[in-house]
């Protein structure tokens, strides 16, 4: 009995549908990044590394010229890793999407084409109502990196630059004491025969936990203060060792103040961050001591505290040295631009394989919560409570 024949060929019975679209769907993104032009940023999202791992998946990425000089790589490393270059700054903000270190200025808004996704941080705080509305005239749709969740519900890029910042308090503290910076003198290192550096540390979250840890590192005696039990038990666990730890009680507080060479500020608010140290407190302290405010960025948890600059770090208040320069992880740009960088490509890569922005917002619940403006609708529920202007949910707006 002959089988009735079969409509298909047998090529087209071949599975190369699937095939035939993940190679269409590669190279559609085309990727501006712009010079940081804001006040001593000197970051860049993307290392050349990244642009060529983007560049071989068949993505386009197109430079201002110099945008990597501050974080020391050249147009020329970007040139090799596959980059187009150009000095026409209009040229890059026709871009469909654009990565920026820092949030756009008002300025910079303008110069965006209708429709464009632009990838930055946020910083609400730092912003105000009339960013957004320019943005909404735009019908732009912005992500802000430091909202973006991983699978375990974690920030990435927080997280990241909260390490480096813990590092770096350390280390910035330890050139302070250096003499050749008029400091008291004392070098970390666990010296024979030397009492350790003491070192009181405010706040067991990710930055403390970085500090507690380069500190012991260096041999430093270390106190850990938080008002969460459960994040000094965590610091703990994590450092591997247990060390003095204690709720944040005014005696005991002033006690290991009186007695420390460095105290590093690493505590947050939900709005602003608290004043945990009062100014008699810093009073008590050691003559030449050092305070490093971590939390300036969101107001300082040091009552003496007062915002400097890379240029003029430091202040003296009651013959105590204060380090109180918002945005640390920018002191050092090569290694902040490289851990952000490794954040941001495989989210830029998983973009061009679900076909586009638009399908990785549906289908990426952490990618999702960065959004916080889809075509010029804000969809961030924190913003919209702010600065007090109408959002939306963005489940309604995408499925």
């Amino acid at each position: 009995m002959n089988q009735p024949s079969s409509p298909f060929s047998k090529s087209q019975l071949l599975p190369q549908e699937e095939k035939l679209e993940i190679l269409r769907k590669k190279g559609e993104l085309f990727i501006g990044i712009l010079k940081e032009n804001q006040y001593q940023e000197k970051r860049i999202c993307l290392t050349p590394d990244a642009v060529n791992a983007l560049t071989y998946n068949g993505h386009r990425v197109l430079m201002e010229s110099g945008a990597g000089e501050g974080a020391n790589f050249s147009d020329l490393d970007y040139t090799n890793a596959g980059a187009e270059v150009t000095k026409d700054t209009k040229k890059v903000f026709s871009c469909p999407i654009i990565l920026k270190v820092e949030p756009p200025t008002l300025s910079e808004i303008q110069m965006l084409n209708p429709q464009t996704t632009i990838i930055s941080a946020l910083q609400i705080k730092t912003q105000s109502k009339q960013y957004f509305e320019e943005l909404a005239k735009k019908r732009i749709t912005a992500i802000a990196f430091e909202y973006i969740q991983d699978e375990d519900g974690k920030y990435p890029a927080v997280r990241s630059l909260s390490e480096i910042a813990g590092i770096s308090s350390v280390l910035i503290a330890s050139e302070l004491m250096a003499t050749t910076n008029k400091g008291n003198g004392l070098m970390f290192g666990n010296i024979s025969g030397v009492p350790p550096v003491e070192v009181v540390i405010i706040g067991a979250g990710t930055v403390g936990e970085f500090a507690a840890r380069s500190a012991i590192g260096l041999g430093a005696n270390v106190k850990v203060f938080d008002n969460s039990i459960t994040k000094l038990r965590q610091i703990q666990t994590n450092l591997k060792q247990t060390i003095y730890t204690s709720t944040l009680q005014p005696k005991n507080l002033l006690k290991s103040l009186k007695r420390c060479d460095v105290a590093i500020g690493a505590i947050r608010g939900k709005d602003r961050a608290p004043v945990i140290v009062t100014e008699t407190m810093v009073e008590n302290m050691k003559k030449d001591a050092v305070i490093i405010d971590v939390s300036i960025d969101t107001g300082g948890c040091f009552e003496t505290s007062e915002l400097t600059t890379h240029n003029k770090p430091t202040i003296i208040k009651h013959g105590v040295v204060h380090y109180c320069v918002p945005n640390i992880p920018s002191r050092y740009p090569k290694t902040s631009s490289i851990s952000i960088s490794n954040i941001f490509t495989p989210y830029l890569l998983k973009i061009g394989e679900d076909g586009g922005m638009e399908n990785s917002l549906r289908f990426d619940k952490g990618l999702r919560n960065g959004l916080y403006m889809y075509h010029g609708i804000l969809t961030n529920k924190s913003v919209g409570e702010w600065y007090d202007l109408q959002y939306s949910d963005i489940n309604f707006l995408i499925f």
